[in-house]
């Protein structure tokens, strides 16, 4: 999974095709596990929220499943099933783009490829986004394929450039340690919202241009250590992330944020399209307990930084 800091909605290919794009971004210590095995008949067994078994790729309802199968070139005879550490949908953590990057890295070491970040990344995108047609970025996709602290630059060519800030451990200790994470009660689908912020895109080119700008502003700030300023600075962009699209806030949003403001943190944002999900805030140590106090109610999530992108952990034929 993933915290976006700076620069969201600047992926949008309407967008960075026209006038180039970047975000500033983590991956984090929480995953969805994608486990595959081989099947003695011939069938396909998928199970998450849901089971199924089909004869063909075509047949699943599961639609990243379908087209990864698809992709890849497994055509029977294969169990995949799926854990995660948080809600599968609706996180604001890029849940669905990891689910795609992991299931397709799964599906290419299970015919034994060995496939590098590039290419999970890329093909991800191209089934969220040109086959499946979900009105998306290209962002979550590269921070799960890739990990680390980064910074993605989307130019108007169509290439993207995924940079490892390589941030000294003192760095990440003070970035994790400013970082405090809220579940705000609710998941939502974020297509709607999405779509909203898509069609809006040529309405809000200035605030996406000054949000791309926060984001290389947020990589300097990164590389010199200076996460308060960060956290100022995130503040700013969640003001302007708030003018993309009428539902990324509302009335009980903005209570709580102004909750935790008040009581010592410095900026925060609603992780992924808003409207829901996961709140991130960078608090100083001396303040984190009276952010807790003023979220009483709201489950934290702790959180740490993940060097590693998408990766097999076990492996057995």
């Amino acid at each position: 999974m993933r915290i976006s800091f700076l620069g969201g909605g600047t992926d949008f290919p309407d967008f960075y095709r026209k006038y180039g794009g970047c975000v500033a971004t983590a991956a984090i210590d929480k995953y969805v596990y994608v486990i595959v095995k081989e099947r003695f008949d011939k069938q396909i067994y998928v199970n998450y929220s849901e089971k199924e078994i089909v004869d063909k790729p075509n047949d699943l309802k599961h639609e990243l499943v379908r087209e990864a199968l698809k992709m890849v070139g497994v055509k029977e005879g294969i169990e995949i099933s799926f854990m995660s550490d948080i809600p599968s949908s609706g996180s604001g953590l890029g849940s669905s783009s990891t689910v795609i990057v992991g299931t397709l890295n799964a599906l290419y070491q299970y015919t034994g490829r060995a496939v590098d970040a590039q290419r999970l990344a890329r093909e991800a995108c191209e089934i969220e986004i040109k086959t499946l047609g979900k009105p998306i970025g290209v962002q979550d996709q590269y921070i799960a394929a890739y990990g680390g602290v980064r910074f993605i630059e989307f130019r108007k060519s169509g290439k993207i450039m995924a940079e490892d800030l390589s941030l000294s451990e003192e760095i990440l200790d003070d970035l994790k340690s400013y970082m405090m994470v809220f579940f705000t009660g609710r998941t939502r689908q974020a297509g709607s919202i999405l779509q909203e912020q898509k069609e809006n895109i040529k309405n809000k080119n200035e605030v996406l241009k000054k949000m791309a700008g926060q984001a290389r502003e947020a990589r300097k700030l990164l590389v010199k250590g200076k996460i308060d300023q960060l956290g100022e600075l995130l503040d700013e962009g969640w003001k302007l992330k708030k003018q993309l699209a009428s539902r990324i806030t509302d009335p009980e949003i903005d209570r709580i944020y102004s909750s935790a403001k008040r009581a010592g943190a410095i900026g925060g944002k609603i992780s992924g399209a808003g409207g829901g999900g996961f709140l991130t805030l960078f608090v100083p140590s001396g303040k984190r307990e009276a952010v807790r106090k003023s979220l009483k109610g709201l489950r934290e999530m702790p959180v740490g930084l993940s060097r590693d992108g998408s990766k097999v952990i076990f492996n057995i034929r």
